[in-house]
């Protein structure tokens, strides 16, 4: 037991030294828990911010200055009041991206029970602004003009439903952006750097220094993917403390020490199945082929992208079988929820035994793989 112990001890030393020789693969790995996290949690964002705008007030009544004083930072710039003339020049030279047009006896019309017409034009080359703002736009001058006849035409009896988003208030969708990027980057560096270690093993000769020596298949094994473990936990633990709660300031509710625990498990699983690729391929070249066709499922129909809700019924239970599936779940439920291992107990154990079964069916391959080289 404690020569075991120390085989794998030395070996995953032995793969933590290769792995810090190959400058390309620690680049990718620095730069996939980094920078990567950084722009996956920027580029993602769907909100509003900043949206040039501009009104020609034709009506210059309180109504007209209400609707005009609702739009603030830090959706909207400060709304500037242009004149008529103005418009075509201005839109033109793309300097507004929206420019609302309240025409005369707006709120005569109201107050006489007719429906007014507001002309909103849109810069619509600028496609994220136009399509999110147009909804904005339309809500926040329905609001003022409800509010501006609430007096008059409203009982006060009426309910009045307040809606309180839990989790993320104001809906950033900048939160999930950052953590579903380091999912991914766990699954995808993990099933690299296992696989790769067993090819570059391959490519450079030295497996056969392994088989000549005293040394078990699943002791080769298990170093490779401890030692995959062990820099990606150090990397993750980088990513939430100093990018996601200190550059991008995304507040965690949840446990760190949990959520890598749960990061072990299905490494634990994503490792064994770089395994078994590294197994297949004969060089780096057929490792990238089945890769690429690998990861790209396990990220696309994993959650974190496209919701299960909106899968084929087929397709939501066969990535019930993968852990990914379970982990994208479990991340959000501990990061933002401040879920606790009561709770995701289930999908923990879920996760383990998905990683159970893929290490025994890899360790099979790999032992056979072993025999045919001997």
């Amino acid at each position: 037991m404690i020569r075991t112990i120390l085989n794998i001890f030395n070996l995953s030393i032995k793969e933590l030294k290769t792995l810090f020789y190959d400058k390309v693969m620690v680049l990718l790995v620095i730069y996939s828990f980094s920078f990567a996290i950084y722009i996956g949690g920027t580029q993602t964002s769907t909100e509003l911010h900043n949206a040039s705008i501009a009104f020609v007030d034709s009506d210059k009544t309180e109504l007209s200055h209400r609707i005009i004083d609702a739009f603030y930072k830090p959706r909207f710039n400060t709304p500037e009041v242009i004149s008529y003339d103005e418009v075509d020049k201005r839109m033109d030279s793309g300097y507004y991206t929206f420019i609302i047009m309240i025409p005369t006896d707006f709120e005569k019309d109201v107050l006489s029970g007719i429906s007014p017409d507001i002309l909103v034009n849109i810069d619509a080359t600028r496609m994220t602004q136009a399509g999110i703002g147009s909804g904005y736009i339309q809500n926040i001058i329905t609001q003022e003009v409800q509010t501006f006849l609430k007096g008059s035409y409203e009982s006060s009896t009426n309910p009045k439903v307040v809606s309180r988003y839990k989790y993320n208030p104001n809906l950033t969708s900048m939160w999930f952006g950052s953590i579903n990027e380091i999912i991914n980057n766990i699954v995808m560096i993990s099933i690299l750097l296992s696989g790769a270690a067993l090819v570059r093993e391959r490519e450079h000769g030295t497996i056969e220094h392994l088989l000549v020596m005293p040394l078990r298949a699943f002791e080769i094994m298990l170093s490779k993917i401890f030692s995959a473990c062990l820099v990606i936990l150090v990397c993750v633990t980088f990513s939430l403390l100093v990018v996601v709660e200190g550059v991008l300031q995304i507040p965690l509710s949840g446990s760190v020490p949990l959520f890598l625990l749960c990061t072990f498990l299905v490494l634990f699983a994503t490792t064994s199945m770089g395994v078994f690729m590294g197994t297949i391929a004969q060089n780096m070249p057929q490792l990238g082929m089945i890769f690429i066709l690998t990861i790209l499922p396990l990220m696309l129909l994993s959650g974190s992208i496209t919701p299960f809700e909106s899968m084929p019924m087929i397709l939501q239970n066969l990535m019930q079988l993968m852990p990914t599936s379970h982990f994208v779940d479990l991340s959000q439920s501990i990061l933002f929820k401040g879920a606790g291992i009561s709770i995701i107990w289930k999908k923990m154990l879920i996760i383990f035994v998905i990683g159970a079964v893929f290490f025994s069916l890899t360790l099979i391959l790999f032992k056979r793989s072993l025999g045919m080289e001997n």
